[in-house]
């Protein structure tokens, strides 16, 4: 019996089927890796579409925004060209150059600017709410005397209670 399974005749009918099953696997992963390389081209033309589309649609309002920026351009320089508008950029540029040569001389002037600034970025701190009011916290406190309550970094306040203190010991 096991001599007519392996006989030359049925061996090569054996060879046969066998070739056939690989050719139909092949043919079957042939055609499906085909059916995805479609796939995979129409997405890629998709994505090209949408990108190309995308691309022309910044191009447009690039282009819009230049046209935009030179017509606002345009306004300003013929805003400048007004007398009133005129002695306002004058008086801009005059107190930018007054404010600069004040904090670069030496002296009580940079202290002075330095402190000005500290006070309205704390001031600015203080409109935004990123900060307790002190004026605010001085008047609902008090200091116990009669004097006005004015709005003092704490530093200047601390200072000037031991400033009265060390002249009231004196």
């Amino acid at each position: 019996m096991f001599k007519d399974l392996l006989s030359p005749q049925n061996t090569f009918i054996y060879g046969i089927v066998l070739c056939g099953i690989f050719l139909v696997q092949s043919l079957w992963g042939h055609w499906k890796t085909k059916r995805e390389l479609k796939r995979y081209k129409g997405m890629l033309s998709d994505k090209l579409d949408l990108d190309s589309k995308q691309t022309q649609d910044i191009n447009k309002e690039r282009a819009a925004l230049k046209q935009e920026n030179e017509n606002l351009r345009m306004q300003i320089a013929r805003l400048n060209e007004r007398p009133d508008n005129k002695l306002q950029r004058e008086l801009e540029i005059l107190a930018r150059a007054e404010k600069q040569m004040i904090i670069s001389a030496p002296g009580f002037a940079p202290a002075w600017e330095m402190a000005k600034s500290a006070a309205l970025s704390q001031l600015e701190n203080e409109e935004r709410g990123q900060s307790f009011p002190q004026k605010i916290f001085r008047k609902l406190i008090g200091s116990g005397s009669s004097q006005t309550n004015v709005a003092l970094p704490e530093s200047a306040a601390a200072a000037a209670k031991n400033g009265e203190a060390t002249a009231a010991a004196a």
